[in-house]
């Protein structure tokens, strides 16, 4: 099974002078998804990143060289090219001596990719992300019904497509996949030297999910100072596999301004890392689960419509505090995660009185899917 929400918005793009990149953390199915599309299509061109003499190929090719490679392919597409140095000026030279090439460019990490692409592309690029699957995808697979039934699951489990596709396997293939697979562009870099310490500290943040964060306590645990808890948590952000979020505030004086929380892209990544795959009822961190899986799907949701929203949670010193609120620069919503929909709700006064033009609104298990879809 694989992602497809993104198939229309590439198909769209195609012809229009400029590259198509599609981010995303290994194994979401960037590759599987293009492959669907231009499996059966000719002249298409496809090129491997992770492989040596990939690598070596762009390393000093110039744009006649590549040309020639190219020969009468239409389509050239380069998968992990994070894996190749100086990506960037590789591609802007294929799009400015090659005009007639559609190249289409996918890449598991954003610390060497974007950085290498962002200026040489300016203007040259169409840029995508892609995630594991969404609630949204499941429901148009095999509708809304069915998908809410797999809810308890899909909190434990998660949504990558290896996992969905795998039932019965799905603790051995997560574990594979977060005991390295998930970080091999991590580990790669050369200034990662203590992987063990990189996967304490995401252990650390799967046990403070949906909760606020402090680089130095999480030092303290990993026995890391805060500047290296914070250098690590940017990677694993650039891996796509952990996203922050940070405190809105705005009219009062007491809102805190800094703080900020940590959640996975994939629930299933976090239960896998402290090894707790206890069913719902056996478990005592359903709030954070169900907190998680809605903060991230709602993500993918944003994103894929083409949303442009801030993410952000709020809280004041004297502890009141809203779970979710996201604002577009003129709309403002805010919003509880409760699991439970009998749970008592205490209608957040202050916050309303201090933005009398927001809506407020508890997402629960019977009604959320509203809320992604």
């Amino acid at each position: 099974m694989i992602a497809r929400i993104l198939e229309n918005i590439i198909e769209g793009k195609l012809n229009k002078g400029k590259a198509i990149l599609i981010m995303g953390a290994r194994q979401v199915g960037k590759s599987t998804l293009l492959r669907m599309m231009f499996a059966n299509r000719e002249k298409v061109l496809w090129l491997n990143g992770d492989e040596l003499d990939i690598q070596q190929l762009f390393s000093s090719a110039s744009g006649s060289r590549l040309k020639s490679i190219f020969g009468n392919n239409k389509i050239v597409i380069i998968d992990e090219a994070q894996r190749i140095q100086n990506i960037g000026l590789r591609l802007k030279l294929i799009i400015d001596s090659i005009p007639e090439i559609q190249l289409i460019v996918t890449g598991s990490s954003s610390f060497d990719l974007a950085n290498q692409v962002n200026e040489p592309l300016t203007g040259r690029k169409w840029e995508y992300r892609m995630f594991p699957l969404s609630f949204q995808e499941m429901v148009d697979h095999h509708g809304l019904l069915e998908e809410k039934r797999l809810l308890p699951h899909r909190l434990v489990y998660g949504y990558y497509p290896e996992i969905v596709s795998f039932k019965g396997e799905e603790i051995e293939r997560l574990k594979l996949l977060s005991d390295s697979y998930l970080y091999k562009d991590i580990f790669l870099w050369e200034r990662i030297q203590k992987p063990d310490k990189l996967i304490s500290l995401l252990q650390a943040l799967a046990y403070q999910t949906g909760n606020q964060i402090s680089f130095n306590e999480l030092g303290n645990l990993c026995s890391l100072d805060s500047k290296t808890v914070e250098k690590y948590i940017i990677l694993l952000e650039q891996a796509y596999v952990i996203f922050r979020v940070g405190s809105f505030s705005k009219n009062l004086r007491n809102e805190l301004k800094n703080s900020k929380k940590i959640y996975f892209f994939d629930n299933g990544i976090r239960n896998s890392l402290i090894n707790s795959f206890n069913e719902l009822e056996k478990r005592q961190d359903i709030g954070s689960l169900w907190e998680n899986f809605l903060m991230s799907e709602r993500a993918k949701f944003l994103h894929y419509r083409q949303i442009s929203a801030m993410q952000k949670f709020w809280r004041t010193k004297d502890q009141n505090e809203i779970d979710y609120v996201e604002t577009d620069g003129s709309n403002l919503s805010a919003y509880e995660f409760k699991w439970n929909p009998a749970a008592k709700v205490r209608t957040p006064h202050t916050f309303l009185n201090a933005y009398p033009h927001s809506s407020y609104t508890v997402i629960h298990r019977e009604n959320f899917e509203d809320f992604l879809t």
